[in-house]
């Protein structure tokens, strides 16, 4: 069973994910379309609330030193 805090990170990825995702669209950037569909996605695969947080944390930073 999981964590509370692993359950509420998953949620806030999830929902930034969401805006990532819907932003990444709508101004045709692919890398913040991919990020997204990461944040959205990967707390499925993670357990440990603090890798949760870590990769979360570095996924949302990628749009803003990557630009393709």
């Amino acid at each position: 069973m999981d964590s509370t805090a692993t359950l509420l990170a998953g949620l806030v990825f999830g929902s930034i994910g969401l805006g990532y995702l819907i932003y990444g669209k709508r101004q045709g950037q692919a890398v913040a379309w991919v990020c997204g569909l990461a944040l959205m996605g990967y707390s499925y695969f993670v357990s440990d609330p603090y890798l949760l947080v870590a990769i979360g944390v570095g996924l949302m930073l990628v749009p803003r030193f990557v630009r393709l």
